[in-house]
């Protein structure tokens, strides 16, 4: 090929820096500090991306009633929000009350994994979102985590409704204990991560924060090299492992090992404002 030609075919192509970023970011230990703070760093970076015109989303493993109040927050109102480790994702939809409407939806029967779980973990507590995004617990759960629609009730009711996600809070087991009985049940039929401590998400079969996010890039028609993803937990994995792959899946500094390990880079803590240093480089 001739210098002339190849010119000629690069006639009209995008210019690459002017294409905006994909931005997704993890909540709790990324934006959010373990105390529900948000720094004065972080809401100036995520500020200035979004008017630079860059698409600066959440995909959290929140339910959706607990996502939305954290754009209020950040004031920005991304076109999508991943919520619930990928199995719900929100579109903008100012016809809404709330801004967004349920776009997409993967939901499983909890009965079998309910169930099993009952039977290797005494005391747990247990809850499930339904494909409304009601929530049903047997005990109480931390605040912030599963919004204002939720109800106590027995365990058997769990198992009448399709799930968009299980979770599993065994304040008896420590981390390495609590991994080795999850490890030990053979959870084949879905997809799962461990949050917290003594913190499990269980999600419809191969669903994850990465299986959205990658919908949501191809109805943006955004570049995999300009993707870049934070988090900080075991269930930001499949997120930063996709990031990663053309574009930047940056780990915080306080990531468990294993998280770190799948990172192309890691940045300083929640606490250090590892966040607000990650977005300054765009």
């Amino acid at each position: 090929m001739t210098d002339s030609s190849r010119s000629t075919e690069l006639v009209g192509a995008p210019d690459p820096a002017d294409t905006p970023w994909l931005v997704a970011l993890d909540i709790d230990g990324t934006t959010m500090h373990e105390d529900g703070t948000i720094s004065d760093a972080v809401l100036a970076e995520v500020d200035r991306l979004d008017r630079a015109g860059h698409e600066v989303m959440l995909a959290t493993g929140r339910s959706a009633a607990a996502t939305l109040p954290v754009l209020t927050r950040l004031g920005i109102t991304p076109r999508f929000l991943v919520c619930s480790n990928g199995a719900v994702t929100l579109a903008h939809d100012p016809s809404e009350p709330s801004g967004y409407r349920r776009e997409w939806i993967e939901s499983f029967d909890p009965s079998d994994v309910l169930t099993t779980m009952r039977s290797h973990l005494d005391n747990a507590r247990f809850a499930v979102e339904d494909e409304q995004g009601h929530y049903r617990f047997t005990e109480v759960f931390p605040d912030d985590t599963i919004g204002d629609d939720s109800e106590r009730v027995d365990f058997d009711e769990l198992l009448a409704y399709p799930a968009t996600r299980v979770v599993v809070i065994s304040p008896d087991h420590q981390m390495e204990e609590f991994l080795a009985v999850v490890d030990r049940m053979g959870l084949h039929r879905v997809s799962y991560a461990i949050g917290w401590t003594a913190w499990l998400d269980i999600a419809p079969d191969g669903v994850n924060k990465s299986t959205a996010l990658e919908r949501v890039r191809t109805e943006l028609d955004i570049p995999r090299s300009r993707i870049l993803a934070v988090g900080d937990g075991r269930n930001d994995i499949d997120m930063l492992l996709w990031a990663g792959h053309e574009g930047r899946g940056v780990a915080m500094g306080q990531s468990p090992d294993d998280v770190i390990a799948v990172a192309t880079e890691t940045t300083a803590s929640v606490q250090g404002d590892g966040l607000a240093h990650v977005l300054a480089t765009l």
